[in-house]
């Protein structure tokens, strides 16, 4: 026979139920961060931040600076009054410190209680780190210049925190339509602000060339510029073109203030130089460089083309002199030479490089284009820098020390990691952001390469396959969305197309898979779109029209 509950036992634990509900509600409004912390435990009260917070380094002060001054500086554009440095831990201060007893160097402790503020951290990095977050906590109006704000309550909270991958990547794709340096800042201004670590800059294609070359000055005359553009889909072959030249660069000293920029901001910029495909702006600056006797224009439409760099000693002496300008000016470890979409008609077709695949003992053009990129790689290595290419540089054998960047899928990853390969997850089933936010795509969304990526398959997504042992799984370094520009010709689209995109993005790079929660990030997002509006971000609203799903997926595809 069956029993039944008692009627006052429903009832209580519909109470609870409810009661638990309600506080989670609560919770995502006061704590309303974005990615979620490890842990963090709700605490009574708050923290006033006015005119008379000090700040407090103690002993490591010159280390810490460059994170607690971008504090000072955001406060001072809002409230108009500069936070002090004090010496000594009391009321009404915020106090910094170095911690060598937390394990990740990236992570970080954040206490705020009514009377103090207290962050320890492993490094300078994770200090900035925390400061993000207390920036979340505050109100929205700590993002508006001159808010007219002279207090800025903080809720009383414990944090726990550090992140699931220590590279965590967000493309900008320049060369299909160039953007001022200006909306470049502003975007790795909004990656810090979600804790997003590496700025991948895509500077080279067929349709431009964006990067000041002193050696090669064409590349700025010829290659940085294309007479009109498509319009419409590239298979909208009735509409035409639209008459305008379009282009631009940015200088060597443009550049380096970027990096600057970034640093403080305690992000990594990674320069892609493509090879040896989606070169035709290159070709038409110096044509010497392709496989045939012709000259070449800056391409004006989209797609794959079939003219690639030769692989022979003149075009290997003009990347290698690119390549040590382009180091000059980004010190990553990285350097991302593409490798992507080279088609191998005119290789096979060329007798330089045929004897070129005579020469090496080539067997195919497969095989042709490994020995491109290990040529680039050991001229990479012997400067003291690392590769990373698209998955097609695993075709015809991976260089030696390549870390692979998978975007057909994970196929490639996965690959590569059982080859015991260093890995970045970017597959455009669920990191394209030049993809529709909606079933409906082109019929009511801006134009769009195609595809269909809503804001809730973003965040389903594991960057780990279930397939890779323990051991393999070591080699997947983290995660990247792209935002591919063919169709993107305004820093407001961009806006639209990363924006909250980019939000679930930080969430799958940070948080832990079993703390992630859709419903509940979807909450937080609320919040946190507030603050955007205040950043003055362009960010679509799509996700409001589609309803949560019943549990979030977190196995990949």
């Amino acid at each position: 026979m069956r029993k039944h509950l008692p009627f006052k036992l429903l009832f209580l634990l519909a109470g609870a139920f409810f009661l638990h509900v309600a506080v989670q509600a609560q919770d995502a409004s006061r704590y309303a961060i974005i990615p979620k912390p490890v842990k963090l435990t709700p605490a009574k009260g708050e923290f006033k931040l006015n005119s008379k917070t000090k700040l407090v380094l103690g002993s490591s002060s010159p280390e810490l600076k460059t994170a607690t001054d971008f504090l000072v500086t955001l406060v001072e554009n809002s409230a108009n009054f500069k936070m002090e440095y004090g010496t000594q831990a009391k009321k009404n201060t915020i106090a910094f410190t170095l911690d060598n007893s937390i394990s990740n160097e990236e992570g970080y402790r954040l206490e705020v209680t009514s009377k103090k503020i207290t962050v320890a951290a492993k490094t300078p990095k994770g200090a900035f780190l925390a400061i993000q977050t207390l920036r979340q906590l505050m109100p929205a109006a700590i993002e508006t210049k001159n808010s007219g704000e002279r207090t800025f309550k903080i809720p009383a909270v414990s944090i726990e925190d550090a992140p699931r991958f220590a590279y965590r990547g967000m493309m900008l794709d320049v060369a299909r339509h160039f953007q001022p340096i200006d909306f470049v800042k502003k975007y790795v201004d909004l990656l810090a602000y979600y804790k997003i670590n590496t700025f991948h800059f895509h500077l080279t294609e067929d349709q431009g060339w964006r990067i000041e070359i002193k050696k090669y000055p064409k590349l700025q005359e010829v290659a940085a510029w294309r007479n009109e553009t498509k319009v419409g889909h590239r298979r909208e072959t009735e509409k035409g073109y639209d008459g305008k030249r379009h282009g631009g660069y940015y200088t060597q000293e443009e550049l380096k203030d970027l990096v600057k920029y970034a640093q403080d901001r305690f992000i990594t910029v990674i320069p892609e130089i493509e090879m040896p495909g989606h070169s035709l702006a290159a070709l038409a600056a110096y044509p010497e460089l392709g496989c045939k006797d012709t000259t070449y224009q800056v391409a004006g439409t989209w797609g794959v083309f079939k003219d690639i760099y030769c692989p022979n000693e003149v075009t290997f002496k003009f990347l290698e002199d690119v390549l040590t300008e382009v180091m000059a000016i980004f010190p990553s470890k990285y350097i991302h030479i593409g490798g992507d979409e080279a088609p191998k008609d005119v290789w096979k077709q060329s007798a330089r490089a045929q004897e070129v695949m005579k020469r090496e003992g080539l067997k195919d053009e497969h095989e042709l284009q490994s020995y491109f990129i290990q040529r680039m790689e050991k001229f990479l290595n012997s400067k003291g820098r690392a590769i990373i290419g698209w998955d097609e540089i695993l075709e015809g054998g991976l260089a030696p020390n390549a870390t692979v960047m998978s975007w057909r899928g994970e196929k490639g990853g996965i690959a590569a990691a059982k080859q015991r390969h260093d890995v970045i997850m970017t597959p455009n089933s669920h990191l394209y952001f030049d993809h529709y936010q909606t079933k409906q795509g082109i019929k009511n969304e801006p134009l769009a390469i195609g595809g269909f990526l809503p804001l809730d398959k973003v965040y389903s997504y594991n960057p780990v396959p279930k397939s890779l042992t323990p051991e393999e799984a070591k080699h997947v370094l983290g995660v990247q969305a792209n935002l591919w520009t063919e169709y993107i010709p305004t820093k407001e689209h961009a806006e639209h197309m990363v924006f909250p995109r980019a939000c679930a993005l930080a969430e799958v790079a940070w948080t832990p898979v079993e703390s992630k929660d859709y419903t509940d990030f979807v909450s937080r997002l609320e919040q946190n779109l507030k603050r955007l509006d205040n950043l003055k971000v362009n960010y679509s609203t799509y996700f409001r029209d589609k309803p949560a799903p019943a549990a979030t997926t977190a196995g990949g595809k």
